[in-house]
């Protein structure tokens, strides 16, 4: 990256995004040496307008933002780095800087299509899902109908504990389905996305 710290009297803003919520965390500013700490260390490292040196955030709470990526913007003034959070960004112990929480759930499914995709590389022995995958897509094919057939048993007795637990399993037998056919769970995002009518 050729960064343009003049710009900014030496720093350059660095807008922090959870890299599973994709929540802004925390706006902060670095100077050359705060990034190449940053990027040696993996742990977000500031300067510190207030206190005049180098500050690794999380150096007193323990709350230290783990480095996914670092990207910069088109005029290569500004930062985008994305992270995994140790606990709680801002000081007065808010989930963000911006009075906003980060807990949005919907992030677990990416997490668990790369869990899946990962299980069919590697192909670990003793795994429920690389033996399916093994077995092949007549093997997986079965397993997600016998999954819908439960959850709609469940949804017509009105067994809303059981019907939840019997849709999980359908939703990770069919991610295992499309991860096979190589698709991605997005993959049904984008097809629903392009049949909404806004």
């Amino acid at each position: 990256m050729e960064l343009d710290f003049k710009k900014g009297g030496g720093l350059i803003p660095a807008v922090i995004q959870d890299d599973r919520t994709n929540k802004v965390l925390m706006l902060g500013f670095m100077n050359k040496e705060a990034l190449e700490k940053t990027q040696i260390d993996g742990k977000v490292t500031f300067f510190s307008r207030t206190k005049n040196r180098l500050w690794t955030k999380g150096e007193e709470s323990g709350n230290f933002l783990h480095v996914v990526s670092i990207t910069d913007d088109c005029d290569h003034d500004t930062l985008l780095i994305k992270v995994q959070p140790d606990g709680p960004v801002c000081h007065t112990g808010n989930d963000t800087c911006f009075e906003e929480k980060n807990n949005d759930k919907l992030w677990f499914l990416k997490y668990l299509q790369d869990f899946i995709a990962r299980r069919q590389k590697e192909m670990p022995e003793n795994s429920y899902t690389s033996s399916l995958f093994i077995d092949g897509i007549e093997r997986i094919a079965q397993k997600v109908g016998e999954e819908a057939v439960e959850t709609v048993i469940e949804a017509i007795k009105g067994d809303d504990e059981r019907l939840l637990y019997e849709a999980s399993d359908l939703m990770y037998h069919l991610m295992i389905l499309l991860t096979y056919k190589g698709f991605r769970i997005e993959d049904i995002a984008d097809e629903l996305h392009k049949r909404h009518k806004f």
